[in-house]
């Protein structure tokens, strides 16, 4: 499976975004999606997730409220709406697939991941 994110760029603090990412083959029907973040020296953290229902959802705390994952199952894309970004936002967000059908936030659940695509916050 291979994921491909866009979106990212350049804003000011309170700004809006959306990014996408679209998976190669429909076998991403079936797992939850994710998305995470990460910035220079610093781990990998949860940002979002979808089960593969589209129904349950998952965000991490410094997020909820602002951030809002989606998935649209005949493009195969999942989706991640940032309101009300912050300059601590700023990272490179990666989407990926999960091994499960869950929304789960554990990195270590997640098998295929994307390339990243770099948000930048200014403030």
């Amino acid at each position: 499976v291979q994921l491909q994110a866009s979106g990212g760029g350049l804003v000011q603090a309170g700004g809006s975004l959306r990014l996408s990412c679209t998976a190669s083959k429909r076998t991403a029907s079936n797992n939850g999606l994710g998305w995470f973040r990460q910035t220079p020296g610093k781990e990998r953290e949860f940002v979002a997730a979808v089960d593969w229902r589209g129904v349950s959802t998952n965000y991490a705390a410094s997020v909820k409220g602002r951030f809002t994952i989606s998935r649209d199952y005949a493009k195969s894309t999942v989706h991640l709406q940032m309101n009300s970004l912050k300059p601590e936002d700023t990272a490179v967000y990666y989407c990926a697939v999960s091994r499960s059908s869950a929304s789960t936030s554990a990195l270590q659940n997640y098998q295929y991941w994307g390339q990243g695509t770099l948000v930048t916050v200014s403030s």
